[in-house]
């Protein structure tokens, strides 16, 4: 058919919190952005057949398998978006990149800069587009962050502060997951990996750190309801002081036990003439203070997220009607398909997601020597 739109098929591995943003973002997103492309929600891989099924039906993909192999060997899928647990990406995602796949892989990358390295340099070497999903990123109020501290406005950036803080942990009977062995990787992985992305999109490189980790609850449920329990393998809590390459210093927290606090992804940036800050908990303002008020009018001025800020407009004409949590998913998949279409790199491409697990592991590496460690990767 004459000017029939070219369409992407895509293969989810995974249903869970994050597989359900991926299948609303890609549902969603034709109708916000009037793509080039027509979107198909092809298959989905879930833990068996029978959940497979289910969830196919809930998410609207056309197959279903127990398989994950099954989804990265058909020819038809252009597009393996991965949302299994972290020990999983890179079996799923080498296997997709020798297929020739783009890969859509939720973060961390992986549980080890070793492991991230392996699958970075697989994508570049297969020449395939790469994504990693740090959606946060997305939010139209952090490219005027971007922007202004590019730009000088703010005179010289001399310090950052940076926290991801939940309370999504704090119960000592919630029982073991991935994420609490070896295969999570802890908090600062977990949730560190996000306001590390952050400060590194903002700042640029971090170089060296030197943290202290902490393991709140020392042991948990093997299951729900049961009165075994095995030792927690990974940290809690992290805090880290951080060296940028630009002379930036700051520090970072990482915090899966924070009492009170539900997404505090917040940060506080200071420069010579003006200083940002701004927290996911209020995604929709940013704070923003510059010099040369007169007395009695200084302080920080609220910014609230609107159509200049691009891609607002693409959601609500009007000002201070707010963007949440899964729009920011679907700034993600728009940026995921103008990448393959343009043959653009996006900032958070597999080598991203290697450089912010360089971190993460020099954080780790820290917390136990006690020293301050260099960054590698950079």
């Amino acid at each position: 058919m004459t000017g029939a739109k070219k369409i992407l098929n895509v293969g989810m591995i995974g249903s869970g919190f994050m597989g359900r943003c991926h299948a609303n973002a890609f549902r969603s997103y034709g109708g916000l952005f009037g793509s080039p492309v027509t979107i198909r929600l092809h298959t989905l891989a879930d833990i068996d057949q029978a959940q497979a099924d289910k969830n196919a039906r809930e998410l609207g993909f056309e197959h279903a398998t127990g398989d994950w192999r099954a989804v990265v060997e058909d020819p038809e899928i252009d597009i393996v978006s991965i949302t299994a647990p972290n020990a999983l990406h890179e079996e799923i995602a080498l296997a997709a990149i020798e297929k020739g796949k783009v890969v859509y892989c939720e973060k961390p990358l992986s549980t080890t800069s070793s492991s991230a390295e392996k699958m970075m340099l697989a994508a570049e070497e297969a020449g395939v587009s790469t994504l990693v999903g740090f959606n946060f990123l997305r939010n139209p109020l952090i490219a005027v962050c971007r922007e202004m501290i590019a730009s000088g406005e703010l005179g010289e950036i001399v310090s950052f502060r940076g926290r991801h803080a939940e309370n999504y942990m704090c119960n000592p009977d919630l029982p073991h997951s991935f994420r609490t062995s070896t295969a999570g990787g802890g908090a600062v992985a977990d949730i560190g990996s996000h306001i590390i992305s952050m400060a590194r999109y903002l700042l640029g490189d971090i170089t060296e750190v030197s943290s202290v980790n902490r393991t709140v609850c020392q042991s948990r449920p093997l299951r729900p309801d049961s009165s075994e329990r095995a030792p927690v393998e990974v940290d809690d809590l992290g805090h880290a002081l951080v060296k940028f390459s630009s002379g930036v210093v700051g520090s970072l927290e990482a915090n899966w036990m924070a009492t009170g606090r539900t997404m505090d992804l917040s940060f506080e940036i200071t420069g010579t003439k003006g200083a940002l800050a701004f927290s996911q908990e209020r995604m929709n303002e940013l704070h923003i203070w510059e010099a040369g008020k007169s007395p009695g009018f200084d302080g920080f001025k609220k910014i609230e997220a609107g159509p200049d800020h691009f891609p607002y407009g693409h959601f609500c004409p009007a000002a201070g009607h707010h963007l949440g949590f899964n729009d920011l998913k679907v700034i993600e998949v728009a940026q995921l398909i103008d990448m393959m279409l343009e043959g653009e790199k996006n900032f958070t491409d597999f080598r991203e997601g290697y450089r912010v697990q360089c971190t993460v592991d020099a954080i780790h590496r820290s917390a136990s020597s006690g020293s301050w460690e260099k960054v590698s990767g950079l």
